[in-house]
């Protein structure tokens, strides 16, 4: 769908009563770590703290990092993981990963990408009771690493990694993709596919970011594993794959996969009836002690990804799975049931098959579980961030003002005012939702349209478009 040059930005709808009031952390091309309150207002900005993503800490600390490495030796590395405080002082940082030499310059650099959880918070927003640690414990980071593994393709291959490190910044368990492919279930079509083409790109001097994983979260406890199955081990990890359009959980302790959804939605009813996944980001289970626990909340983006044989769409089989809207999916991990679903449809229009296409973000976003049952979208494609209730209904809506160098979001968090003791508590003032028929700019035309003509012989229309065929 396609956007008007003009409209409003910033807190355009706000109900106070509804919303589960807090501060709002994004990461801003150019401008770093930015908090704002529930009418758009920034209140802290740690400048040039670039986190991939962000994460708020209690106390006022935050998780980010210090720089990217240059496209040109790397594809999406962060140099380092930090922890800061308030003022802006470096609490933790790890940093020793790899060493690497870029531009002849060598250093040691983490090549932390896409997500890190800190022990004491298996997904790094806001649980009740489930704090991550300040000053010890230990952390585990997705991260890079650069493999040659010809069962898998001949050309160099971008693998995900998942490491934890101790306080001190020891390596003391680490996980590797590529030595599990043969577990992902993908069909021998695909298999030739990837061979070929692993989703090769030029940076970093030319690598096939064959998955390319963009979350990672520990389950934590959960009814499941009080019931008895072992895959829901609190230790266990889930991961998903965007390019591949793969959601996993791997055991900690022995590194295989345990349950999968993806990549072929085809197989079976259960998995029909889901719908094919697509490019999906910040797949993860929902913490105990918030509304849905246990249940997996993917935010399926739609768009592009996947392997298979070449189609009109996809002249060597890479990115054949293509849909043009998203949708968060609430699923239980037993029954494979959809509990709960939000689609553009909501939005409203005409017809359905339009109004879906007014939710999408083809790259980026994320969907939070808030403790009052609402849920937080980061719609990351249109820099949009929205707050619904479990019945869908919208009670805060925000776009982000700034002038973005890459024009979206990767994911935002909300966070109790609790979190900030350092700022006294915001207003809370209702924003009204404006009626876009009679909203007009300084200087439009007002009013109602005055001289209408009437084509004679025309017939009024009371039927419905839903079904049509333009």
């Amino acid at each position: 769908m396609g956007t008007p040059n003009v409209y409003p930005m910033g807190t355009t709808i706000y109900n106070p009563e509804k919303a589960w009031n807090g501060y709002t952390l994004m990461q801003v091309i150019g401008e770093g770590a930015v908090l704002i309150d529930m009418n758009g207002n920034v209140v802290k900005t740690w400048q040039n703290l670039q986190g991939f993503p962000n994460k708020l800490l209690p106390k006022g600390q935050i998780f980010g990092s210090l720089g990217m490495r240059d496209s040109e030796y790397a594809y999406q590395d962060m140099i380092d993981l930090v922890q800061i405080d308030w003022e802006g002082n470096i609490v933790w940082k790890f940093d020793h990963k790899e060493e690497v030499e870029d531009n002849g310059e060598k250093q040691w650099v983490a090549r932390q990408h896409h997500d890190f959880q800190r022990e004491g918070n298996p997904v790094g927003y806001y649980v009740p009771g489930m704090e991550c640690k300040l000053n010890s414990g230990h952390t585990l980071l997705l991260c890079h690493e650069n493999v040659y593994n010809e069962q898998i393709s001949e050309k160099r291959l971008l693998d995900d990694v998942i490491i934890e490190v101790d306080w001190d910044g020891n390596i003391m368990w680490k996980w590797s993709a590529s030595q599990h492919f043969k577990e992902m279930n993908f069909s021998e079509t695909a298999k030739n596919t990837i061979y070929r083409n692993p989703n090769y790109h030029p940076n970093g001097g030319g690598m096939g970011d064959l998955l390319h994983i963009n979350s990672m979260s520990v389950l934590g406890p959960n009814r499941w594993y009080d019931n008895g199955d072992e895959r829901f081990h609190p230790d266990n990890i889930i991961w998903d794959a965007r390019e591949s359009n793969i959601t996993a959980i791997i055991s900690k302790k022995t590194g295989e996969i345990v349950w999968q959804l993806g990549p072929d939605f085809s197989i079976n009813a259960e998995l029909r009836a889901i719908g094919q996944i697509i490019g999906q980001h910040h797949a993860h289970m929902i913490p105990q002690g918030l509304p849905g626990e246990g249940n997996i909340l993917i935010f399926d983006n739609g768009g592009w990804a996947g392997y298979g044989a070449p189609t009109n769409t996809s002249k060597d089989g890479t990115k054949v799975e293509k849909r043009d809207y998203s949708r968060i999916i609430e699923i239980d991990p037993i029954t494979l049931k959809v509990v709960w679903e939000f689609t553009g449809s909501k939005w409203g229009g005409m017809s359905s098959l339009v109004s879906v296409s007014k939710f999408y973000s083809p790259l980026v976003s994320s969907a939070q579980r808030l403790p009052n049952g609402n849920t937080l979208i980061t719609e990351g494609g249109s820099l949009r961030i929205f707050e619904v209730t479990a019945n869908k209904e919208l009670v805060w809506e925000y776009l982000a003002p700034f002038d973005f160098q890459n024009p979206f979001l990767y994911r935002a968090y909300r966070y109790p005012y609790s979190y900030v003791p350092q700022l006294p508590m915001p207003k809370e003032i209702p924003v009204k939702r404006i009626d876009n028929k009679t909203f007009r700019v300084p200087g439009a035309a007002e009013g109602m349209i005055d001289n209408i003509t009437t084509v004679q012989g025309a017939k009024g229309y009371t039927g419905s478009f839903d079904n049509c065929v333009v």
